[in-house]
């Protein structure tokens, strides 16, 4: 079965930089487009940023663009979040998403597989 374990997140102060992980596995990597979403209580988990199954197209909410970039690395079946100049409001719990279907340009926002999210903390 498809396992998505993320891991990078924690604590760091506004300004700071994070690098998150999602190591996959249980069926061909290279074939699905990947995501990252995050959610805070209480309000709705949102998109953070996609890339295709091949890594040559991205796409990244506003809140975020040109702070985070996302990337994979298809023989080690692993996707990550770089996350730069990290704001407050950027806390939350964030979640790796796979999409159900292959080769696609990016995962839709419920019908993907999903890791069990890694809290990341921004502190003023």
């Amino acid at each position: 079965q498809v396992q998505l374990v993320e891991s990078g997140g924690g604590l760091v102060q506004a300004g700071g930089s994070l690098r998150l992980s999602c190591a996959a596995s249980g069926r061909t990597f290279s074939r699905y487009a990947m995501g990252w979403f995050r959610q805070t209580p209480g309000r709705e988990r949102e998109l953070v940023g996609t890339i295709n199954w091949t890594g040559g197209s991205t796409y990244y909410a506003d809140s975020v663009k040109g702070r985070f970039t996302i990337s994979r690395d298809n023989p080690k079946n692993t996707v990550y979040l770089q996350m730069n100049s990290l704001k407050p409001e950027d806390t939350a719990v964030y979640y790796c998403a796979q999409d159900r279907t292959p080769y696609t340009v990016a995962p839709g926002p419920n019908d993907n597989y999903w890791g069990q999210g890694t809290q990341v903390t921004v502190s003023p």
